[in-house]
């Protein structure tokens, strides 16, 4: 490991952060860039939004559930071996998600894309945590989170002009060279690291663990077409509980558990893991809305829309910068309850912005705000609680940071997707009403506000029924997303509260000051 006054950008360990960086960015770049394409993606095959929200959720789902025991099997196996075999599984579906022939083909490559993307995550972070230690390590997260902040940034623009000029396809399909680059890469500059005490993977763990997360995202999908008390949803939730209850009971009888349900009993720990999950269900789930409102709400094509949300990641790139400053004299409490608040004052302006129908420049502010509130949460909540874990188990810690966080955007995605839709839906019934419009041709038109292909569907109706169906179904769709933003600004100010509660004004500490070039070469 090299000296502390060495800048952590040169030498071997600048190459390891630089891959395992761009590793992670790579999954966030994916996310990004497939959010600004659903609608494309809607219309090439007819789907309404349930459908379109499993494009995102199938592979969400299969990349939380494995998390946990990516980071168990990294630790046994090694480091290395889980990156290069996470790069060539990412690789392979990204493929056949742009070869699919159908919405099912698509989500079915899009899960297993979702099991190479958890072993990429859990890997990259766990080789970081090996190489560097100290303030070095706190410097390297924080340069970290600066790449995903430049992917989030890059992501709707390059998925806006990818869908535009190439069709939605091509927004898996370069995915495939940029994974080949990465295994080179990876098997030249990376040195292979385990966790010596670690000697077998918790199968009791992992079966009881991603069934139970299977059925509660599955339920809440599902809760708003089938309805939040039929039976099959219902038998969802209990599968559910059965299968988490188990994984809980698991983990008390294993020597090596994929969670050391022990960590719970640090205060610290569990204020961290409260902030995680509102990062994850109020700030980053707005990746994934935010192209969809811009092109409902305001009639952008996905290349304008790309465009159009860069005022949202572009102060998360600027803001690792300032997270890594403010933890030389901010507790960590301070800082992600900071984060949390402005995040909640985000939404709580998205809700203002969509109710009142202002301009797009207006808009702009709040998407700054929003940003600046998941900038600082970005690479803080990850310091936070993986410094209540002994670094021998990095791998444990990046699955239990990345399982939160995923967990908390599986929920964003599912319960505000069943807000908007059901407030979407219910509003353009009301509005778009027409003497020359029956009410079987509205509740089909409903799936098509949501999916953002409604001028498609009302292509062939009279002008003037047409024109008003538009503006309908435009006012709908931001009452939906107003409505949803208002959920998330009270989960984000719930999780502040709890976050300040249980995490200790000293704990984990300001980190001490040094001199440590934190600043990638290329910035």
């Amino acid at each position: 490991m090299a000296s502390e006054s060495q800048p952590i950008t040169s030498g071997k360990d600048g190459r390891v952060l630089l891959i395992t960086s761009l590793v992670s960015s790579l999954i966030m770049l994916d996310s990004t860039i497939v959010a600004v394409s659903l609608p494309a993606i809607g219309h090439s095959f007819g789907v309404p939004f349930s459908s379109l929200e499993w494009v995102i959720s199938a592979y969400l789902l299969t990349y939380a559930s494995l998390l946990l025991g990516s980071g168990a099997f990294g630790d046994l196996r090694g480091r290395k071996l889980t990156l290069i075999a996470g790069l060539i599984i990412f690789g392979t579906a990204s493929a056949a998600c742009g070869l699919a022939p159908s919405v099912l083909t698509l989500n079915i490559a899009r899960a297993i894309q979702g099991v190479g993307g958890a072993m990429l995550l859990t890997a990259a972070l766990a080789v970081i945590g090996t190489t560097f230690d100290g303030p070095r390590r706190g410097a390297a997260v924080a340069i970290w989170g600066a790449y995903l902040g430049v992917a989030l940034t890059l992501g709707p623009v390059l998925g806006g002009i990818i869908t535009r000029y190439l069709g939605w396809r091509w927004v898996f399909l370069v995915n495939v060279p940029a994974c080949a680059v990465l295994i080179i890469a990876s098997a030249r500059s990376i040195t292979e690291s385990h966790d010596p005490e670690a000697k077998r993977l918790d199968w009791a763990g992992m079966l009881t663990f991603s069934p139970g997360l299977l059925l509660l995202t599955w339920g809440l999908i599902s809760g708003n077409d089938a309805g939040w008390d039929s039976l099959p949803v219902l038998l969802m939730f209990a599968g559910s509980i059965i299968c988490l209850v188990a994984f809980v009971l698991s983990q008390k009888h294993q020597r090596r558990p994929m969670i050391d349900l022990s960590l719970f009993s640090h205060r610290s720990f569990r204020g961290a893991v409260f902030a995680m999950i509102g990062y994850g269900a109020t700030a980053q789930v707005m990746v994934f809305y935010l192209p969809l409102y811009l092109q409902n709400a305001y009639g952008f094509n996905p290349l304008v829309a790309g465009l159009a949300m860069l005022p949202f990641p572009l102060p998360m790139v600027l803001a690792p910068r300032l997270t890594l400053r403010l933890s030389k004299t901010w507790s960590g409490r301070k800082l992600l309850t900071t984060g949390l608040m402005i995040t909640a004052l985000g939404n709580i302006l998205f809700w203002g912005v969509a109710r009142t129908g202002l301009s797009y420049p207006i808009f702009v502010l709040t998407m700054i705000v929003a940003g600046t509130g998941a900038g600082l949460l970005n690479g803080e909540t990850v310091r936070v609680l993986t410094s209540s874990v002994p670094p021998e188990r990095s791998g444990m810690a990046s699955g239990i940071a990345s399982t939160t966080r995923l967990f908390g955007i599986l929920v964003g995605v599912a319960g505000l997707g069943a807000i908007l839709a059901a407030i979407a839906g219910r509003d353009f019934i009301n509005l778009a009403t027409h003497p020359g419009l029956s009410m079987t041709t509205l509740e089909r038109l409903v799936s098509h506000v949501t999916s953002g292909d409604l001028h498609e569907a009302v292509k062939d109706l009279p002008v003037n029924i047409r024109t008003h169906t538009l503006q309908a179904g435009q006012l709908a769709f931001s009452r939906g997303f107003g409505i949803a933003s208002l959920a998330a600004a009270a989960i984000a100010a719930i999780s502040a509260i709890l976050s300040f509660y249980y995490i200790s004004a000293t704990d984990p500490a300001p980190q001490p000051t040094g001199r440590i070039s934190a600043a990638p070469d290329t910035a």
